[in-house]
């Protein structure tokens, strides 16, 4: 091979190496009446200053989607539960949400994708009914719009759409959820080139199954913090990857295992009335989430992993109320101030120190070859 083509070789492998890594984002929530947190532009000017590339707005409001116009910074948006019915019975619903949301600010604002209704089928009133003709008509709309590059899918909770976490290779799609909406819901994200969004919360697992190590749950490489599925083999060394391939596996059963999965919230609690939710322990997931988000290894199931994941959230919840004598749970990353809450770098400046690092790996590697072939072959080629 020649030393272009090998330096061509050396260098694309270290751009698509970086490429295929998953996006890091946050989840911000503007602030209340009740609440004294900046304005959504001085969170916008923030969030650039830090480098993070996508933002997800559970709320919408067309003040914070404004806020974020020029800012090439990713949005994805989420349409409220209660619009939810008149979106499904009526097109023209889901075109007046769009040019309320989307049409005055896209694509100054650069908005990706929408999720229509968040953990739907948890809210107080039954939308099940409702979701799958929603996300259609949202879908349409945008296209009636002429708007095809934001993807629509709708957002679900872990906890609450499957029958198991472990081992990975049992988990399937809680029925008869599983086939009255998931399965069509595949059908059309597979049609639509859309992805799965999922909240995925390993603290939740977690406290719901006291038998799971710590160290497992916030990413420690202790020497016994792993777990075997002994029906594929593979050895699981965090909870959030056994997980996501709970949820791989589960689409798998449905008949849609290609669907990219985006996890629309993970975290930890750095208070709360339990004595796990801390900050040390917060800390101590958000760096191993980054960490290994930064990796490229992915899941023993798909080695590309999640295609995005959404930390949550920005700000903790101000003037929450006590519940049994404790502070509700806080999740927020950032203080009031915009000063980091913790030493972790969520956003896509460590992107380009790893793609500089792919680089030198891969021009070290074609200084090594040109050496090897100097000393087989001699300066002037071989005789």
């Amino acid at each position: 091979m020649s030393f272009p083509i090998l330096l061509l070789v050396a260098t694309a492998f270290a751009a698509t190496s970086a490429a295929a890594l998953p996006t890091i984002g946050v989840t911000y929530r503007p602030a209340t009446a009740f609440e004294r947190l900046p304005p959504p532009e001085q969170v916008a000017a923030a969030i650039r200053r830090l480098q993070i590339s996508s933002v997800r707005l559970p709320g919408s409001d067309s003040t914070t989607v404004r806020a974020f116009s020029y800012s090439n910074i990713s949005l994805f948006l989420s349409i409220p539960n209660a619009f939810l019915p008149a979106i499904a019975a009526n097109r023209s619903n889901a075109l007046a949400w769009l040019y309320h949301h989307v049409v005055p600010f896209y694509p100054r604002a650069r908005i990706s994708a929408i999720s229509v209704g968040i953990d739907a089928l948890n809210a107080k009133t039954d939308l099940s009914e409702h979701l799958l003709p929603a996300v259609r008509n949202v879908h349409i709309a945008l296209h009636e719009l002429g708007i095809r590059g934001i993807a629509v899918s709708t957002t679900f909770s872990f906890v609450n759409v499957l029958t198991t976490a472990f081992p990975p290779s049992s988990a399937e799609f809680n029925e008869p959820l599983n086939g009255l909406i998931i399965k069509p819901l595949l059908e059309f994200l597979q049609e639509t080139n859309s992805s799965f969004f999922i909240n995925l919360h390993p603290y939740h697992l977690f406290k719901l199954n006291p038998e799971i190590p710590i160290g497992f749950a916030l990413f420690q490489e202790n020497p016994f913090s792993f777990r075997d599925d002994f029906a594929t083999g593979v050895r699981y060394r965090n909870l959030f990857d056994t997980m996501v391939d709970a949820v791989i596996s589960a689409m798998t059963v449905a008949g849609h295992e290609s669907i990219p999965v985006v996890v629309a919230e993970t975290g930890w609690p750095s208070a709360g009335k339990e004595a796990d939710a801390n900050q040390v322990y917060a800390e101590m997931f958000l760096r191993g989430l980054v960490r290994h988000l930064r990796s490229g290894l992915g899941t023993p199931l798909r080695k590309e992993g999640v295609k995005e994941a959404y930390v949550y959230e920005l700000f903790d919840k101000q003037n929450s109320r006590m519940v049994g004598g404790a502070p509700a749970q806080q999740w927020g990353v950032l203080y009031p101030n915009l000063t980091k809450k913790y030493d972790v770098d969520f956003g896509s400046s460590s992107m380009v120190r790893l793609s500089r690092d792919l680089l030198g790996l891969a021009l070290g590697f074609y200084f090594i070859a040109i050496i090897v072939l100097l000393r087989v072959d001699g300066p002037y080629g071989s005789c």
